[in-house]
């Protein structure tokens, strides 16, 4: 006994604690992490899948993106410099190209949404072909992204926090720096609102599972499509702006009506 008093008294054993103690921490912070992201994954991809997918990729994106989605410099081919797609995972291309933003019609401050280029089936072999190259986000699956079994309020308060500074509390998009915007999101499919999430498109920021759980994006899903289907409560949207624009608005129309009525009056007198 006297012998294991004399050892907790060592300098080090408090160093020794402290790495164990951020061993245990980070093994348990792993395996939650792989939790979750099972939880969000959908079936894996055919060997054909991949195959077809590498061709489709080397005729309509090798150009911008490079031989092996490692990136191409920028001028190459006299187009803009495109990105390396190693590990950004099949989330992010079934966001990009399911949404038409890729291929890019022209160069600008961020791609935008037009009609798709691709089917479903070749989305899926583009999307199984970059996840061959390297881990990332997979798309996901049905289950987190049923927004019937998702809690609206808890997601509008997760939305609150984390989206509206730039989507705006109603989810009617904004304008950011040097002509970029975040996008509004009504009519966009829960796919890829979750897609969006754990991919962080453009300027938007990634949540990954850490930051915010499946259930928690689901939850932010089933807000989303609530406020789809409410309509504005409160009479004409005005664009959903604010406050402000709001209180602008009302400024102007009542000033206009005064206004108005002022001529009115006086052509009534004379």
């Amino acid at each position: 006994m006297k012998a294991l008093s004399q050892r907790r008294r060592h300098p080090l054993a408090a160093i020794a604690l402290l790495l164990l103690g951020l061993l245990v921490t980070g093994g348990l912070y792993a395996v939650a992490g792989t939790v979750n992201e099972a939880k969000a994954q959908t079936t894996t991809y055919s060997a054909q899948d991949v195959e077809e997918g590498e061709k489709l990729f080397v005729a309509n994106c090798a150009t911008c993106h490079g031989i092996g989605a490692v990136g191409a410099p920028e001028g190459a081919h006299g187009n803009q410099a495109g990105p390396s797609l190693v590990g950004v995972g099949a989330a992010a291309v079934d966001f990009q190209v399911g949404t038409g933003r890729m291929p890019m019609q022209m160069n600008g401050p961020q791609a935008q949404v037009k009609p798709v280029q691709f089917n479903d089936e070749q989305t899926r072999q583009l999307s199984a072909y970059v996840a061959s190259l390297g881990a990332g986000p997979a798309v996901p699956s049905e289950e987190v992204l049923d927004a019937s079994q998702g809690d609206p309020a808890k997601g509008g308060e997760l939305f609150r926090v984390n989206c509206a500074m730039c989507h705006n509390a109603a989810a009617a998009g904004g304008a950011l720096t040097r002509g970029k915007f975040a996008p509004g999101l009504d009519g966009v499919s829960e796919k890829h609102i979750y897609e969006a999430m754990v991919t962080g498109p453009q300027n938007m920021p990634v949540f990954n599972d850490a930051n915010v759980t499946p259930e928690g994006k689901r939850d932010i899903i089933a807000f989303l499509k609530s406020i789809e289907t409410e309509g504005s409560p409160g009479g004409a949207e005005l664009g959903s702006l604010g406050p402000v624009a709001e209180g602008l608005f009302i400024w102007t129309a009542g000033l206009g009506i005064i206004i108005g009525f002022t001529i009115w009056l006086t052509q009534r007198s004379s």
